[in-house]
C-alpha cells in the first residue's frame, strides 16, 4: 500500500485540472457474463459478448502496463472460464499487481480449488483474495442465489480453498446485502463468522446497468440498511485480522458509513473517482469508467488493444466531466476503495485503524 500513495496526487490533479492523465491502478476486469447461478439481485447471466481470447487479454496488459495495484478478476462466474488462471498469470506478468481480487459463487468445487491453485502458483509475491459469496445460511443462500444446493457446495469450496497453503491467500466471505435478507445479517455474520473466514466483506445490492437490475427494488430501504451498515462498520472495526485481511477490515469500517450516508443523502458523499483512478473492462473489451452505468468510452478491439486512445477520448472526458458534475452517486465498493485512499480524511481514519494495537 505504501508504495502506491506517492501516485495519489497525480489522480487528485487529473480530476481537479484534467492533468496528468495516468492509466487507473484500480482495474476491475470482466472475463465473462455466463454465470451458472440465477440470483435475485443479478441479471448478468442474461448478457452474452463476444469474450476477448487469452491472446487479446495479454495485448491488452502489454499495453496497460504497470499502472494497475489492484487488479479484479470478475463476471459472471469467472471459473466459467477454463483460461482463468492464464488470463490472470498475463496480467501478474505484464501489469505486476500488488493485490488481486476474484469473487466466486462456489459452485464448481473440483473446478474453482484447481483455477486458484494455478494462480497462486503462478503469482507469487502479489496477494490473491477469493471471495466467495455467500447471502443467507443454507436454504436462504440457495433461494437468493437460485441454485439448490449453492450453500453446501460453497462451503466445500471454501474447505478446500483452505487446505491451500500459500501465504497470499486470503479468503472471505461476501454477502449481498438486498431487500431479501437485510433484516438477517447479524444472524449471517455470527454464522460465517465461526467458519473463520480470513476476512468477511458486504455490498449493498445496486440497480446496475452492468447487471441489468435496474428498477428492480433490489436495494434494502436506506433506513434497514443504515442499521445494517452500523453492525458491520463495529464489526470490521473491532476485528482482530492481520495482513491483507486487516487493511480490507479498516477500509470495509469506512466503506459501510460511507454506503449508509450515500443511501441516505442520495449525494456523492466523498469525490468520485471513477473514470479517474478506476475503470472496468467488460469482456467483449468496452471499457467504462464504472459497471453501474456501464457507459462504452471505447472498445480494446477498436483500438488495437490500446486502452490511451479510449482513456484520452472525448467520450471518457464527458463522462468524467458528468461525474464530477455529480450527476450520479452509488455505494459500489470497487470504487469506493480508490475513493477512499485519493479523500486524506478517511485515509487517515483508516491508517489508524490499521496502526492500533
Amino acid at each position: 500500500m505504501l508504495s502506491l500513495l506517492p501516485r495519489l496526487p497525480a489522480y487528485m490533479a487529473f480530476r481537479r485540472y484534467g492533468n496528468p492523465k495516468p492509466f487507473p491502478f484500480n482495474l476491475v476486469v470482466s472475463v465473462t457474463y455466463r454465470c451458472n447461478s440465477r440470483c435475485k439481485t443479478c441479471n448478468v447471466w442474461r448478457r452474452s459478448a463476444e469474450e476477448l481470447t487469452t491472446d487479446e487479454w495479454e495485448r491488452v496488459f502489454s499495453k496497460i502496463g504497470t499502472t494497475p495495484y489492484y487488479l479484479t478478476f470478475s463476471g459472471g462466474e469467472p471459473s466459467l472460464r477454463d483460461d482463468l488462471a492464464d488470463i490472470v498469470d498475463a496480467a501478474v506478468r505484464l501489469c505486476r499487481p500488488a493485490i488481486i481480487t476474484i469473487p466466486t459463487n462456489g459452485l464448481l468445487t473440483d473446478i474453482i480449488p484447481q483455477r486458484v491453485q494455478e494462480i497462486l502458483a503462478a503469482a507469487d509475491g502479489v496477494e490473491i483474495g477469493i471471495n466467495i459469496s455467500l447471502d443467507g445460511v443454507g436454504a436462504e443462500h440457495d433461494a437468493i442465489r437460485g441454485v439448490k444446493g449453492n450453500y453446501e457446495k460453497a462451503l466445500e469450496t471454501y474447505r478446500r480453498l483452505r487446505a491451500l497453503d500459500y501465504p497470499n491467500l486470503t479468503l472471505s466471505f461476501h454477502t449481498v446485502v438486498s431487500r431479501f435478507n437485510v433484516e438477517r445479517v447479524p444472524e449471517i455474520y455470527e454464522e460465517l463468522s465461526k467458519l473463520k473466514p480470513d476476512s468477511y466483506i458486504s455490498e449493498v445490492a445496486e440497480e446496475r446497468v452492468e447487471l441489468q437490475t435496474m428498477e428492480t427494488g433490489i436495494t434494502p430501504p436506506p433506513e434497514q440498511y443504515a442499521r445494517v451498515a452500523d453492525f458491520l462498520a463495529a464489526q470490521a472495526r473491532n476485528s482482530s485480522h492481520s495482513g491483507l485481511a486487516r487493511i480490507t477490515q479498516a477500509f470495509r469500517a469506512q466503506y459501510y458509513d460511507l454506503a449508509k450516508r450515500i443511501l441516505l443523502e442520495e449525494r456523492q458523499v466523498i469525490p468520485c473517482y471513477a473514470g479517474f483512478s478506476s475503470a472496468h473492462i467488460a469482456p467483449d473489451g468496452d471499457v467504462w469508467a464504472c459497471c453501474t452505468r456501464a457507459e462504452p468510452l471505447g472498445n480494446l478491439r477498436e483500438t488495437d488493444y490500446d486502452l490511451a486512445p479510449i482513456w484520452l477520448g472525448e467520450r471518457a472526458a464527458a463522462v468524467r466531466r458528468s461525474i464530477v458534475a455529480q450527476e450520479c452517486h452509488c455505494p459500489m465498493a470497487n470504487v469506493s476503495y480508490s475513493n477512499m485512499l485519493l479523500h486524506p480524511p478517511t485515509l487517515l481514519r483508516v491508517a489508524r485503524q490499521v496502526a492500533r494495537p
